[in-house]
């Protein structure tokens, strides 16, 4: 093989930059792409932490360092992690359109926080859980 032919090859190929599942392909065989262009979003399993929405009322002795268990609706198995951080803001202050109640009458809504949870090392190694999972978790507050 000529040299500009083997270097023309070497175009070809496209390494993701870490491991994971291909979700959502736009790319197809025989198709020109352009440089930034999107081709697939990439599922890294190795990283992967749990974000749980917490009433409010929830979070009164809630703190980052806490023990979690949980476990997943998918499979009969119970996993452990640590809080790890507490968020912001409610989701609804992140919403592209945020609830206006301005209905006349105050009605009290309790809102949900979002708290992330990272595994704890190993716990993952069957690479089964995946994003947008439903979870059941437990956080232990008396430590």
């Amino acid at each position: 093989m000529r040299p500009q032919a083997k270097l023309n090859l070497s175009y070809t190929i496209i390494s993701a930059p870490s491991t994971g599942i291909i979700g959502k392909k736009t790319a197809e065989a025989g198709q020109n792409v352009s440089p930034g262009e999107s081709l697939m979003a990439l599922v890294p399993l190795e990283d992967i932490w749990v974000t749980a929405n917490f009433k409010e009322t929830q979070l009164r002795r809630m703190k980052p360092g806490q023990r979690v268990v949980f476990t997943v609706d998918a499979y009969d198995h119970e996993y452990h992690g640590r809080v790890t951080g507490i968020g912001g803001a409610s989701g609804s202050r992140f919403s592209l359109l945020p609830p206006e109640n301005a209905t006349g009458n105050y009605v009290k809504v309790v809102q949900r926080i979002p708290v992330r949870i990272d595994l704890d090392p190993g716990e993952n190694q069957d690479h089964r859980l995946r994003p947008g999972m439903s979870v059941d978790p437990k956080v232990y507050i008396n430590q």
